[in-house]
């Protein structure tokens, strides 16, 4: 009996426990109930009624599921996206409460060249700016995935519009994006607020994810593509390097900014308080997407613990001017290609001249292939000491050109022979023979300056001149439907203009100088306007017409000095009073005699060897 009065006691023992146990579970299912239908009612507030467009997209639209990415996150309708907009006199930005982000950027005061409509930058899914939240226990969520409560827009005390996104809580925890455009600016302010910063995010750090892609924008994609360039700064100052498929690029220290620049175009983002990591990937997609770049960057800002957290960026999305850049104080004006590698010297030619000067044609005058064409012949009068010098060496070497025929007939079988007889007639006359080549030099460092110039000034974007519908691309007026090697698919006007006059000039140069022996020289005036047909044809044709321009200014410039200023009979009369002189031979000299006459001992005796 004791055995089964045990067994009763543990019996009523494990049902009273049973029945606890479902009590009190079904008390917290009711609790948890209630609380979930809380949170229904509440979301239900802020929707909108439900439209029919949504019907097909209510799987993915579910309650259920946007609980599962959203947490405790109240969303903005049923998961619709609203579009707003802020408007300044340069630019229409378009933000999607979705992630709380601009959506595309349209610039009013620049056209595509193929359909004559507003550009447009940002404007593909490709694009957004994301970063990772806590939403719940073990449970996260991308920014770009939520909706956002968008306000109305605003004005701030200095008349800025202001769009504000808010997401938030019941627990209290929030998260405001706040966008603010000025009058007058490319640049859009962006500052993130968040409250409960050390719930919401882990480490005391944001995570940005940030993706662009770089529509084509130009004529000709494929120097478009050469033009892209990926930029930066970092504590070394600015930074670039050229796009290319496959480039990867990680910085472990600060940077102050990273942007995506086309041709004339870029994107980039600033954080106030710079970047702790950087990573970027970079892609060049078949030309025949129309897609100059694609960029995939990993961004890092780390902030001091605290619940409270305000975090400052900037983007600019806009026109590589170098004025507008350059007024941030961010070195984002390097930005515009004005001189870059092996020869960025050039961009202070730009920057102290060609810039100002131009800018003062371009304000005072209605045709910018006028500007460009007074532009040259400034460039032309700053230059033109060199350049007389170099006529008159030109000169002189007219005026020995008998006793070099006379020599070359003396010595017509022995060339090395004839070589030293001449340096010893140019050094007794006191002629330099390479001094006709200074103009040349000089020439160098100006093209570079100017191919840069043209190759990155926005003013000249879409301005026709002449037959040119586009200054800063080439003018195509043959074009035929294949690449032709070395030419291309199409023939550009001022190109054969420049080489025509290059020509003209080569053949006027060789009959202004002596033959020097050496049959090369005489194929040069058809070797070199030839090379330019091929590197100038699908260059700027505001470059080739500045060429064509200064090449008339050339032939114009030699004919009148030769002819009208230079005094050639003074002329001889120096150089025969130089020969009376005794002249010292210089070290170069020296080591040039000794060479030629090393190389005539040489032949002889190679001569001797053969009989």
């Amino acid at each position: 009996m004791k055995f089964e009065k045990n067994s009763v006691i543990g019996i009523a023992l494990l049902a009273i426990l049973f029945i606890a146990y479902f009590y009190f579970t079904r008390q917290g299912q009711i609790e948890l109930e209630a609380k979930q239908a809380q949170i229904r009612d509440s979301i239900a507030a802020i929707q909108p009624p439900a439209k029919d467009s949504l019907a097909d997209s209510a799987s993915v639209n579910s309650p259920a599921l946007q609980t599962a990415v959203a947490g405790s996150f109240i969303q903005q309708g049923s998961s619709e996206e609203v579009i707003s907009t802020l408007e300044n006199d340069l630019v229409i930005i378009s933000f999607t409460n979705k992630g709380g982000q601009p959506l595309s950027v349209l610039l009013k005061k620049f056209q595509s060249v193929d359909s004559g409509k507003n550009v447009m930058l940002g404007s593909d899914n490709f694009n957004k700016v994301s970063y990772l939240i806590n939403t719940g226990a073990n449970q996260t969520a991308a920014s770009s995935d939520l909706f956002f409560s968008p306000s109305t827009v605003t004005k701030d005390s200095n008349g800025n519009q202001v769009l504000t996104y808010t997401l938030a809580d019941f627990t209290g925890k929030s998260i405001t994006h706040r966008y603010t455009l000025k009058n007058g600016e490319y640049m859009i302010d962006w500052n993130i607020g968040l409250r409960g910063a050390d719930k919401l995010l882990t480490g005391n750090s944001i995570n940005l994810l940030w993706q662009v892609q770089a529509n084509q924008q130009e004529r000709d994609i494929k120097s478009e593509k050469r033009e892209t360039q990926l930029g930066l700064f970092g504590a070394d100052g600015f930074d670039y390097f050229t796009m290319s498929d496959g480039l990867n690029k990680r910085w472990e220290e600060g940077l102050k900014w990273v942007g995506l620049k086309q041709k004339f175009f870029n994107t980039t983002l600033i954080a106030e308080s710079g970047f702790s990591y950087v990573d970027i990937n970079c892609t060049m997609p078949d030309d025949s997407l129309k897609v100059v770049a694609r960029t995939v960057a990993s961004l890092r800002s780390t902030f001091p613990a605290s619940s409270d957290v305000n975090l400052a960026y900037r983007f600019f999305i806009g026109p590589n001017d170098y004025t507008t850049l350059k007024k941030y104080n961010l070195e984002m004006e390097d930005m515009v290609n004005l001189g870059q590698g092996f020869y960025a010297f050039v961009k202070y030619i730009n920057r102290w001249i060609v810039l100002p000067a131009f800018g003062f044609f371009e304000k005072h005058v209605t045709s910018l292939g006028l500007a460009i064409a007074l532009l040259t012949i400034l460039i032309r009068l700053i230059t033109s000491p060199l350049v007389y010098t170099s006529y008159v060496s030109g000169a002189k070497m007219k005026a020995l050109k008998p006793e070099i025929d006379t020599l070359k007939e003396k010595y017509k079988e022995d060339q090395q022979a004839f070589s030293m007889e001449q340096m010893k007639l140019f050094r007794t006359a006191g002629v330099n023979p390479l001094g006709g080549c200074i103009p040349a030099l000089l020439q160098i460092p100006i093209f570079f300056a100017l191919y840069s110039f043209f190759n990155s000034s926005i003013n000249l974007r879409g301005v026709p001149f002449w037959w040119s519908k586009d200054l800063s691309s080439y003018d195509a007026v043959i074009t035929w439907g294949f690449n032709f090697p070395g030419l291309g698919s199409h023939l550009s006007l001022f190109t054969v203009l420049a080489v025509i006059t290059s020509l003209l000039i080569s053949l006027y140069s060789m009959s202004m100088t002596p033959d020097q022996g050496n049959p090369v020289l005489k194929y040069m005036p058809y070797i070199f306007p030839v090379m330019l047909l091929g590197i100038f044809n699908s260059l700027p044709s505001a470059l080739t017409w500045y060429y064509t321009v200064s090449n008339v200014i050339t032939l114009v410039l030699q004919f009148v000095i030769q002819n009208y200023i230079i005094d050639h009979d003074k002329i001889l009369a120096g150089l025969e009073a130089n020969k009376k002189k005794p002249r010292a031979k210089s070290k170069w000299q020296e080591r040039l005699e000794q060479m030629q006459a090393t190389q005539k001992k040489v032949g002889d005796m190679k001569s001797k060897a053969k009989k």
